[in-house]
């Protein structure tokens, strides 16, 4: 066996895992699976109790990664995310130490983000993006593999500081949580209200999980897939009856990442048109800006995203 098939095995096992503990939601689960892959961060959208905490946590156990949750509140202040310097009193004299905040975990957990202040959410821009911590004069590198997944409520805006699009640019994927079905309901209420929980087996660690995205990046995409990419992205900066700004070169660099996890998930080593399409909705939805007229008529982003890949199908790229 290679270490490609290997590795694939081992992805495929950790997908499995993470669904003993996550009833249903398997497309949020692909999604959250890829992003780790691709090394990208995650926006969870969906209402209360749908498991995406569970979710964060299965994942840290699954991949052995240590966890850390942040529960983003009005009050909370940016040295609540990233730690600060305090004083301490030695035989010497005094001096500052550095305290870590809970930034400082390979998986972090941003629980409705959209509640903190633009100040408090801004402290997070650099973590997500540079993996590194600033506090005064002193930059701290995070520890890798670093991923950030934050969750928001889509109903409940009284009191919340919407997402600048700067901050919405730093996630790779935007998840929407869907509500479960009347049986994956069911599986729900006897798994939490059983007499034991399932037992979650650890499959890879975090160095396995970097040697993996090694391995997906050295995938090849043929210029015509490339081609397609690019299309897609500049279609949304093209005259729409719903769309007001389009995506940024981020969406084009998603892309190809997300692409190649999922070919690499789907245990290939080339990247299809059918991956570029099938994470091209995660990819670009927050990414979008839609005008009052999509808004008026209630044209969600998944909606606005669909013409534009439909409209591209019949082309060739060469």
């Amino acid at each position: 066996m290679s270490e490609i098939e290997l590795y694939q095995q081992k992805i495929a096992a950790c997908e499995q895992e993470i669904g003993k503990g996550i009833i249903g939601q398997r497309e949020m689960i692909r999604q959250v699976m890829l992003a780790m892959l691709s090394g990208g961060n995650v926006l969870l959208e969906g209402m209360p109790g749908l498991g995406k905490t569970m979710l964060v946590r299965t994942v840290g156990q699954v991949f052995q990664l240590s966890f850390k949750r942040i529960q983003f509140t009005p009050d909370l202040m940016p040295s609540d995310v990233t730690g600060t310097n305090i004083m301490v009193k030695e035989a010497a004299g005094s001096s500052f130490r550095f305290e870590r905040g809970p930034v400082f975990a390979n998986l972090v957990l941003a629980d409705e983000i959209n509640r903190a202040t633009p100040k408090t959410q801004s402290a997070l821009l650099e973590a997500m993006q540079e993996h590194t911590v600033t506090v005064g004069n002193e930059s701290h590198t995070l520890e890798e593999p670093f991923l950030v997944l934050a969750t928001q409520n889509p109903i409940e805006q009284e009191g919340t500081y919407p997402l600048p699009e700067a901050q919405l640019d730093r996630f790779m994927f935007k998840v929407l949580v869907r509500f479960p079905g009347r049986e994956e309901l069911r599986g729900i209420v006897e798994l939490t209200e059983g007499q034991q929980a399932p037992s979650i087996q650890s499959i890879m660690d975090g160095g396995e999980l970097l040697k993996a995205r090694e391995l997906i990046s050295s995938i090849p995409i043929a210029e015509a897939v490339m081609n397609y990419i690019l299309e897609l992205v500049m279609a949304t900066h093209e005259p729409h009856p719903y769309i007001r700004e389009g995506a940024s070169p981020r969406a084009a660099q998603a892309l190809v990442r997300a692409s190649r996890a999922r070919a690499f998930v789907e245990r290939r080593m080339n990247v299809s048109f059918e991956d570029v399409q099938s994470v091209a909705y995660p990819v670009l939805r927050h990414r979008i800006l839609l005008n009052f007229d999509a808004l008026a008529e209630g044209v969600p982003e998944d909606a606005v995203i669909r013409q534009i890949i439909e409209a591209k199908e019949k082309r060739i790229y060469v």
